[in-house]
């Protein structure tokens, strides 16, 4: 019964120690609504190892007219894959046009590199202007 107890107990850590280590790591970026408002354009670059899950959540207030797009221009969709894209209303109750988050996911798929764009603008407006600009340089090892 003993022995049995202690391969057992050997078995959990053993699983535990595999299921740590399988965890994938994930690349992320934010910027605020603030941020946008000192600077108009950003871009970031980053490495990401295949398999592993990049995030880019962007400040947003879609009550000004302005929106990011739901789906982010890749310019290579064999290296890097959006999987998700939700917008966060922001946290403070009862504010009027308080700013809130739009959070996309990729998920990286081979090695290479690859570029994600996305403008900030009135999209139902001809011509419209463009107000801030993301840019990121995706390296996938």
């Amino acid at each position: 019964m003993k022995k049995a107890m202690i391969l057992v107990g050997a078995l959990l850590a053993l699983s535990l120690g595999l299921l740590a280590c399988s965890s994938t790591r994930q690349v992320s970026r934010e910027i605020t609504y603030e941020d946008f408002m000192k600077g108009q354009h950003f871009s970031w670059v980053a490495d990401a190892d295949v398999g592993e899950t990049v995030v880019v959540t962007l400040g947003s207030n879609p009550t000004t007219g302005f929106k990011w797009p739901d789906i982010a221009q890749i310019s290579n969709q064999e290296i890097l894959k959006q999987t998700d894209h939700r917008y966060v209303s922001p946290q403070q109750t009862g504010v009027v046009g308080a700013s809130g988050k739009d959070t996309w996911t990729f998920k990286a798929l081979k090695k290479g590199t690859t570029i994600i764009s996305m403008n900030y603008s009135r999209p139902w407006e001809v011509g419209g202007k463009v107000e801030w600009t993301f840019i990121a340089t995706i390296t996938v090892q």
